[in-house]
């Protein structure tokens, strides 16, 4: 704990400080809560998606499976061309927004490749989606919390420290400047009463000399 002095003036600055950290503590606490249920519902979305994905990359291996033409549909005749992000904000918080992507197909000769190519094709797409949205749903998770990591430690600051440092530091000046108005009181009446046994020896003393 630092020194502090023994005035007034200190007094009423730790006053103010306690009454800010008061105010914003509230503040920071609903900010702490909104921002763990916000992480505990995306990482839910995450999670959804990537059971969405993995329910239909099993459905799409069942699917050619039954044609017999595993090795028809390559993976890479399907690429993300663009993937398009929009701006959220969450307690403050920049986060990124998945508003879907544009996809380029290869090239494939039309006589030598199955019916089935351009529906391969689009269940891909939609797969790829699925990844695209867990990734930005998982970034939305890194910086909120970030952001959790910086405001629980700013609530421990302020609760643990700040206001249990900041009362006691008005306890010790309260209680010193009470034991400084008490000294003053005792001295002025030790004053008083010395200026009385003073004034009246001086009394005594002129009415011997009469």
């Amino acid at each position: 704990m630092a020194t502090i002095k023994l005035t007034k003036n200190e007094l009423k600055a730790q006053k103010d400080a306690l009454k800010m950290y008061q105010r914003y503590l509230p503040t920071l606490t609903l900010k702490k809560q909104q921002l763990q249920t916000e992480i505990r519902s995306i990482d839910q979305r995450a999670k959804e998606v990537r059971e969405k994905r993995k329910a239909l990359e099993a459905e799409f291996s069942k699917w050619i499976a039954v044609f017999g033409e595993q090795n028809a549909f390559k993976p890479d005749m399907v690429t993300v061309k663009n993937i398009k992000k929009g701006t959220g904000n969450i307690a403050g918080v920049n986060i990124p927004i998945y508003e879907g992507a544009d996809f380029s197909r290869g090239e494939y000769d039309l006589y030598s490749t199955p019916l089935w190519i351009d529906l391969a094709a689009d269940r891909m797409e939609k797969a790829l989606s699925y990844d695209l949205e867990a990734d930005v749903l998982d970034e939305q998770v890194r910086l909120l919390s970030k952001e959790l990591r910086t405001t629980t430690q700013r609530v421990n600051l302020f609760e643990k420290v700040k206001i249990p440092e900041t009362k006691a530091n008005i306890k010790k000046i309260t209680v010193y400047l009470g034991d400084q108005q008490v000294a003053a009181v005792v001295r002025g009446k030790i004053s008083k009463k010395n200026l009385e046994v003073a004034s009246e020896t001086q009394t005594e003393i002129e009415e011997t000399e009469q």
